[in-house]
């Protein structure tokens, strides 16, 4: 067990650890050449431009400007400059309500941290009952500051009841305030958006078979003659899985073109070489330029014959649909009742917004979802249970005095004083982190085999079944494996009837470890995260071995956005600790206030210059966030049941009988007063945004502007010589001839009026761009360059990149 000696040895480490990562990060941002690393939301946005122009050579790689040097913590300030309402228009709504995780801790645990220390502390300490058991259990100093410490049948454990229903009832409060404001934002979001295509859209799911008549048929029918009124039209679904494979293919294709001519146009004198063989080794020696163009030339034939291959196929045809209506009212009717006297048939739900759509799972068949469900159920349920062998062995090194007395030819190894302090303070804590880093995407993966279709379902059911690992694992596998290791000799030489107290006295002394995870992950790990020391290594080896063209540039910068399934569940399992410790062991709180005020502060940062949220959906995790605070309270009070039992408090435990049942009470008011607004729309809210379109905007062609808002990628893979630069005025029908110069053929079959062939899209090949969709011009694709380099237009905007596709 890990003693007062041994966390300051672990503090002293991360600490140290944290700080040195800190002052690497204020001389490493500042740097020219690590600008696109430390600031690329600043170059997405287009607010920033490269630091490395003009000046000397050397000027565009290092700062030299000495001044900067001396500023190293300015970023914390900065950091902190941005409004909320700043922060929302920047980065969007999920991120400023994530943030405010990170406030709602501070609030909860700052009052609880001062009334734990002035008062629990001097309860625990003065009692004096390990003193008597120490023979009998392995112990530290710091246990006498824990309940555990408190005589049995104590009348002081009314105290640690009374701050209970004190704790319980202050984090109620704040958690009623935080959930109000968070609904309220959450319908001022929607309220303020600017006219978005799901805002319209349902997706329509399991579609029955009809003889004689394809889905789409079916679709039109059933939507013309239960929606007569507000259905405006629909866009079908392809399984187009192979051919995104090919649309990869070919990018990777032309990007070595694009680096062939670049290489070319630089040495006119000498055409680029390479052999046919792989990876270039060996084979016949080709020149680099016809012959990646004669494989784009062959690969696209392919591609031509599967995309036919597809639209001729009425199998390709899922049996899901986009359905549109021509008000927000209709679509809410739709997505929010049920279709069919039969419940598994013509399902609606609200459709994602077009980038957070996850294309590859449209294409499972829906009876096929519940195998899949379960089957990931099962495997879940393994995986929890296989991690708790790696759980018990870390806590094998947190409990070497336990191993000691039953196995002492261990003692030598551990006999230096640092080296014990190591291992107990600070290599547990360090495993534990080893062994969690890579459990996020296994379960991604999971959850992508499920079948959901939205990104941002598929991070909430990740970061769900992470919590629920760290639950079991990390919290209770560590408290049970843990106690077994300490008290091993205690288990083995006393009577069965004296287990349950055993345990009872010891868990509370698992807050030693639990402290240094903390310092290991919440303070250097956190440190950690603003060096940004990995994605820094992967983008100066893609610059210097595969950049090869600007386009390569902005790949290789990409920040991702907040990882939202590690660190939710990451999030929840600090408010279970002080919460559940709050009361048991307070000397954990001050650790856990460090990381909430030092991680927001990080957080901050990275919302601000880093991160690039790919979706946005107006904060739907909030109602997890709130439910998972709420399980920790109540794991907090039958725990402490639990420990007053095996204390012979039987005068006092029933007093906390009634605190769960209170507490699950509170949980239902604010599930049914706050959750709907995360579930559904208000009609009323919808009638009052459609009122108000009609009256700003009462010439305007719905249904052109809805037309292709989910066409699938397929329709956006083809391209010719020459960039066509569309422009159409906002609002107003395109004339026929006008089309001519942006489509080489009609609209995507399948929609409301069923042309013939889909959409040919056409830009410049050597730059092929994102393909985005401009709400101010309907139905069509605005792209821009400017010396090489792909500029959206202004959002709200949906950008596709076929790297992301399946």
């Amino acid at each position: 067990m890990a003693t007062l000696q041994d966390i300051g040895v672990s503090a002293f480490i991360n600490i140290l650890g944290a700080f040195a990562f800190l002052l690497a990060f204020a001389f490493l941002r500042i740097q020219p050449i690590n600008d696109r690393v430390y600031f690329p939301k600043w170059y997405i946005s287009g607010g920033r431009s490269s630091p490395g122009r003009g000046g000397n050579f050397v000027g565009k790689f290092v700062n030299l400007n000495v001044k900067t040097y001396f500023t190293f913590l300015n970023w914390m300030p900065q950091a902190l400059k941005m409004t909320e309402a700043e922060i929302i228009d920047h980065a969007g709504l999920d991120s400023a309500v994530f943030l405010r995780i990170y406030t709602l801790g501070l609030k909860i645990f700052v009052p609880i941290t001062i009334l734990a220390l002035l008062i629990l502390i001097p309860v625990n300490v003065s009692s004096g009952t390990l003193f008597f058991l120490r023979k009998e259990l392995v112990m530290s100093d710091i246990d006498k500051l824990s309940i555990s410490n408190v005589r049995p049948q104590s009348i002081r454990f009314f105290i640690h009841i009374a701050l209970e229903y004190a704790f319980t009832t202050w984090i109620c409060f704040m958690l009623y305030k935080e959930y109000d404001h968070v609904a309220s934002m959450r319908l001022r979001f929607l309220a303020s958006k600017r006219r978005r295509a799901e805002q319209f859209t349902v997706v329509v799911r399991n579609v029955p078979h009809v003889s004689g008549r394809s889905a789409v048929d079916s679709v039109e029918q059933f939507f013309q003659t239960n929606h007569p009124n507000t259905y405006l039209c629909q866009q079908a679904v392809y399984n187009a899985n192979t051919f995104a494979k090919l649309v990869r293919k070919r990018d990777r294709l032309q990007n070595w073109l694009d680096y062939n001519q670049l290489k070319f146009e630089r040495h006119p004198d000498k055409r680029p070489t390479q052999n046919k063989g792989f990876l270039g080794l060996w084979g016949e020696r080709v020149d680099s330029i016809e012959y990646y163009k004669q494989q784009m030339k062959h690969l696209e034939k392919n591609m031509a014959l599967e995309r036919q291959k597809i639209l001729k196929d009425s199998k390709s045809i899922l049996p899901v649909s986009f359905v549109s209506f021509n008000s927000r009212w209709g679509a809410a009717v739709c997505a929010q009742t049920q279709q069919s006297k039969n419940p598994t048939l013509w399902l609606t739900n609200w459709a994602p917004e077009p980038r957070d759509i996850y294309w590859r799972n449209l294409a499972i068949p829906f009876m096929s979802l519940t195998v899949r469900k379960l089957i990931i159920s099962v495997s879940v349920f393994a995986l929890v249970f296989f991690y708790m062998i790696p759980i018990a062995f870390v806590q094998s090194l947190a409990n070497l005095e336990g191993l000691e007395k039953v196995a002492p030819f261990l003692r030598p190894v551990i006999e230096l004083k640092f080296i014990k302090s190591f291992l107990q303070g600070f290599l547990p804590g360090l495993a534990l982190k080893i062994f969690l880093y890579i459990l996020p995407t296994v379960l991604m993966i999971m959850s992508k085999i499920e079948g959901f279709i939205a990104h941002s379902t598929l991070e909430r059911r990740a970061a769900a079944k992470y919590y629920y690992f760290m639950l079991v694992n990390v919290f209770l596998g560590s408290i049970i494996a843990g106690t077994a290791f300490e008290q091993l000799d205690a288990f083995l030489h006393q009577s069965p009837t004296q287990i349950p107290r055993t345990i009872g006295v010891s868990i509370p002394m698992k807050a030693t470890f639990f402290i240094t995870y903390i310092m290991i992950d919440g303070w250097a790990g956190i440190a950690g995260e603003i060096l940004r020391l990995k994605p820094l290594i992967i983008f100066h080896l893609k610059n210097m071995f595969l950049v090869k063209t600007e386009r390569d540039k902005e790949r290789a910068m990409d920040p991702g956005s907040v990882d939202f399934p590690e660190t939710l569940p990451s999030l929840q399992l600090y408010f279970l600790l002080g919460i559940v410790y709050a009361v048991v062991t307070p000397i954990l709180l001050p650790f856990v206030l460090v990381f909430f005020a030092f991680a927001y502060l990080v957080y901050r940062h990275q919302i601000v210059n880093v991160y690039n949220q790919k979706y946005e959906s107006a904060a739907a995790f909030w109602p997890q966030v709130h439910s998972r605070i709420i399980a920790s309270l109540l794991i907090s009070q039958l725990l402490l049941l639990g420990l007053l039992s095996t204390k012979k408090a039987a005068n006092s435990t029933p007093l906390l009988v009634i605190l769960p049942i209170l507490t699950l009470y509170f949980h239902k008011y604010c599930k049914s007063r706050f959750e709907p607004a995360f579930r559904k729309y208000p009609l009323e809210e919808a009638m009052a945004k459609d009122l108000n379109d009609r009256t700003a905007e009462s010439d305007l062609n719905l249904k052109a502007y809805l037309a292709d808002a989910y066409l699938h990628p397929i329709f956006r893979s083809f391209e010719e010589e020459e960039l066509v630069e569309v422009k159409v005025e906002k609002n107003k029908p395109q004339p026929a001839s006008d089309r001519t110069s942006e489509l080489s053929s009609p609209s995507p079959p399948h929609q409301a009026n069923h042309p013939s062939s889909p959409p040919h899209y056409v830009y410049h090949p050597s730059s092929p761009p994102q393909h985005v969709y401009d709400p101010s011009s309907p139905s069509h694709y605005a792209y821009h360059y400017e010396n090489d380099i792909y500029h959206p237009p202004s959002p709200p905007h949906y950008a596709y990149h076929y790297e992301n596709e399946p």
